[in-house]
């Protein structure tokens, strides 16, 4: 990694991403988006201003080969999260252009 940029390991970026709003994927088909103020090394993370979306597949009852599942998004915000780190997939941070 480049050392001018301040970015040497994984953990530098997340850091440099601190007071900005982050995108986390996390298990189970969920994903969140919120301003990062703390972290640590087990990927625990507390964000503010965060909007949560859900993506809900109802498969039908029936049983039926025909019919197929249908996907929607269910979204909810909150003034502030813990996020636990070993549901954390991806932290993707501001892009930085």
């Amino acid at each position: 990694m480049d050392p001018s940029s301040g970015i040497q390991e994984p953990f530098d970026l997340i850091r440099l991403s601190l007071s900005e709003r982050v995108f986390v994927k996390l298990r189970g088909d969920r994903e969140v988006s919120g301003v990062l103020h703390a972290y640590d090394g087990h990927m625990n993370l507390i964000l503010s201003d965060v909007e949560e979306t859900t993506m809900i597949v109802d498969v039908p009852a029936d049983g039926a080969p025909a019919a197929q599942p249908t996907v929607s998004m269910a979204k909810r915000k909150m003034d502030m999260l813990f996020v636990r780190g070993d549901g954390v997939i991806l932290v993707s941070p501001p892009s930085r252009t």
